[in-house]
């Protein structure tokens, strides 16, 4: 029995096929005429070469005789889709595993594919492989063109999204913190929930403990210690408005051993009676705590992402680094390290649902039974280990000090950590003393701190804390290190509160450089909304950094937003806020006049009569070494995923194992069709997506002057220690 769904699948593409061989008869003759995939190839070419005739600088970018990002913005739109078809062809018949489908191995010949479906009607391409080549062919032929949108456009866009400290938001958020403290207050008088430092004094009355709650809500111990962990009393929190779908989804996650865990504070920033003015308005951070199906069908079958990940001490990891420790260094750079403490800076005040390490929740490495996390009495052990192993390292500069998040830490443990890491700076600098120059070891110039904090919980940036950074910079200033940074995830405007505000003005106060990464998830890729949370980023006092692609396979992909999404808004939303050269050497300054951020930030602004300042870079985090987004679309899956080829990130240093390692090959987790169909469901008009198709080149943005080192007064040696290649 014919089954009706697949026959209707067949006459779609059938429908399409037909539109892509009408459209290109040159093609078509190709198609109908050839015997093998040796003769497609070769008659494809030729017109090709035609092109490249015409065009020698689209063919000296396809040799890489011409390359980087100079030389990308100097190509045309056909010329990208002319590069696209020679690397489908140069490229065809190679086998590739692909980790979403749980490392089965394909192979892609799109060529190939066409010709079977016109000759012997193969019927298992879908219709998202179809509209690829239709739109990869109208770009050819000049039928479509790259269109720009204007600045009125753009700020159009933008408008769509709210900030957290719109009037009309907080009235919402006003009424969601008032319902959750009345719910809090039932489960207390029952005895449904019991926590330790919280609790109601006999003969309480009843606005008494509101009022006590209300003082609660302010401590962040508070929003950790009542923090949700089931989906049922997530959605009692959300006045049941979860739908059955949803539900159901969360309590597959809690089965497969998925952990949960959100604070009150956070869950407050969620709609729940949603006015019209603000519907999706919330749809990044509803994306950041509620799990997809894609995420409980990959669990317990989660494959690492980063290969530096998986470490031996004493012997070299994917990069070529040993490192002292098996958890507590991450290492790709030879002037950046990554710590990870052994306290409750391993935990964070919530987990992402797109969270890169989701393969150490699925192994057990990292959980949310805080009291399991406190730091043991090996700690400080292990942290005279590190500090020993960077004292003793010849390039590193910067260091990064995470989890989890590493202001979960206890303000005792952050002293201890800060206070090591100042002995350590102090014995680099002695050691130097004794030094020749061009043999001196880099000195400590940067330290920054890995953060979700001040959007999560941003109760936690207390007084008491500030006070300890600033305690901090004051010293470690004294020693050479030039730069304080608190490096953090704010996903959306809406996550913007008065209480972020607050908690990020106190960070400024202490003379902290605040920059922000954004994981670039597909409803914080809707048109206008990074570009909003730029400005509303800046309005603040805060400086953006990375833009990520998300990473992950196929548990990521419905967060995943392509990576041709990621290179459209880099290049037609982003020049929005692009800083004139001129201004480089001002902001420069920005990190050393970190507690006249903001003001340095508002007169930038002003003077460059920009909204924003476009300071980052977009980025993906290769499933080997370094971050990049210098890649080409080199491939097609026969359901329309696009295989892309990564290099390098050439702007930067790298440890020497990249010459021997080579390219990457990333096959993406979802099509432009699905993508554009994902953005539709959240309102969007897809028609404003539509020269998507066409972005298949990336090339990684060169770092602003800002996140530039500042220079030693000395030469340092070109030696490496801590390494074996």
């Amino acid at each position: 029995m014919v089954n009706i769904k697949e026959e209707l699948k067949v006459n779609k593409t059938e429908e399409l096929l037909n539109v892509l061989l009408k459209e290109n008869p040159k093609i078509n003759n190709i198609l109908q005429e050839a015997n093998n995939t040796e003769e497609i190839h070769a008659k494809i070419k030729e017109l090709i070469d035609d092109y490249f005739k015409s065009n020698p600088k689209t063919k000296s970018f396809y040799l890489e005789e011409d390359c980087g990002r100079e030389a990308m913005e100097r190509l045309t739109w056909q010329d990208y889709a002319a590069i696209r078809i020679m690397d489908y062809i140069d490229n065809a018949g190679k086998a590739y595993k692909d980790l979403n489908l749980r490392g089965k191995e394909i192979s892609s010949n799109p060529f190939k594919m066409l010709w079977e479906a016109v000759k012997n009607g193969r019927n298992d391409l879908s219709e998202d492989f179809y509209l690829d080549m239709i739109y990869l062919f109208r770009q050819f032929d000049g039928k479509i063109t790259q269109k720009i949108p204007t600045d009125e456009v753009i700020k159009k866009w933008m408008n769509k999204y709210p900030a957290g400290t719109d009037s009309a938001v907080m009235e919402v958020r006003k009424k969601n913190k008032q319902r959750i403290i009345s719910l809090f207050k039932k489960k207390i008088e029952s005895g449904e929930i019991k926590k330790s430092g919280f609790s109601f004094p006999d003969g309480a009355t009843d606005d008494e403990k509101l009022e006590l709650l209300n003082s609660w809500w302010d401590n962040y111990k508070f929003h950790l210690a009542f923090a949700v962990r089931t989906p049922d009393l997530l959605n009692e929190m959300l006045n049941n408005s979860l739908d059955k779908e949803t539900m159901d989804i969360l309590y597959k996650a809690e089965e497969k051993g998925i952990p949960f865990f959100v604070n009150p504070y956070y869950l407050s920033l969620l709609n729940v009676e949603t006015p019209e003015s603000l519907k999706g308005a919330d749809l990044a951070i509803r994306y950041y705590v509620l799990y997809s199906q894609e995420l409980v069908d990959e669990f317990g079958d989660i494959v690492a992402w980063e290969k530096e990940d998986v470490v031996e001490p004493g012997k070299p990891n994917a990069a070529g680094w040993i490192l002292p420790t098996k958890h507590n260094i991450h290492r790709r750079y030879p002037e950046v390290a990554i710590m990870i403490p052994d306290t409750m800076g391993r935990a964070c005040g919530g987990l992402c649902a797109s969270c890169q390490r989701m393969y150490d929740f699925q192994s057990g490495n990292l959980n949310f039974n805080l009291d399991e996390l406190k730091p043991d009495e090996s700690w400080n052990d292990k942290l005279d280990k590190i500090m020993n192993y960077w004292e003793k390292d010849s390039q590193l500069r910067d260091i990064l000090i995470t989890g989890g998040d590493a202001l979960m830490s206890a303000d005792k443990t952050l002293k201890n950590i800060f206070e090591a890491v100042y002995k350590m700076a102090v014995n680099k600098k002695e050691s130097n003393k004794n030094r020749k120059d061009g043999e001196k070891y880099a000195e400590l110039l940067r330290v920054r701190l890995g953060t979700r904090l001040p959007i999560y919980l941003p109760q936690r940036i207390t007084p008491e804390l500030t006070d300890i950074l600033k305690e901090f910079k004051t010293k470690a200033s004294k020693v050479g290190v030039k730069q304080f940074v608190i490096q953090t995830h704010f996903q959306s405007p809406m996550e913007i509160t008065p209480e972020a505000e607050r908690g990020v003005k106190r960070l400024i106060s202490a003379g902290c450089t605040i920059t922000n990464q954004l994981v670039y998830t597909s409803p914080a890729s809707r048109r206008g909304h990074t570009a909003q949370l730029r400005k509303a980023l800046n309005d603040i006092g805060v400086l953006t950094y990375y833009t990520f692609s998300v990473k992950g396979y196929m548990e990521n992909s419905n967060k995943f937003a392509t990576n041709a999404r990621a290179v459209q808004e880099q290049l037609e939303e982003k020049i929005l806020g692009a800083i004139p050269q001129k201004h480089y050497n001002e902001i420069k300054k920005f990190p050393i006049e970190a507690e006249k951020l903001i003001e340095n930030i508002r007169e930038l602004r002003k003077e460059a009569n920009i909204p924003f300042l476009a300071t980052d870079r977009n980025v993906l985090n290769l499933p080997g070494v370094g971050k990049s987004m210098t890649y080409r679309v080199i491939g097609i899956t026969s359901d329309g995923r696009r295989i892309l080829e990564f290099d390098h990130d050439h702007t930067r240093k790298h440890s020497p194992i990249i010459d021997k390692i080579g390219r990457f090959v990333i096959i993406e987790s979802k099509s432009i069709s699905e993508y554009l169909k994902q953005v539709d469901e959240m309102g969007e008009n897809p028609e404003e997506y539509n020269s998507i198709w066409g972005y298949s080149i990336g090339e990684t943005e060169p770092r602003h002057p800002i996140y530039e080192y500042p220079e030693y007064g000395f030469e340092i040696t070109d030696k490496y220690t801590n390494l074996s290649v």
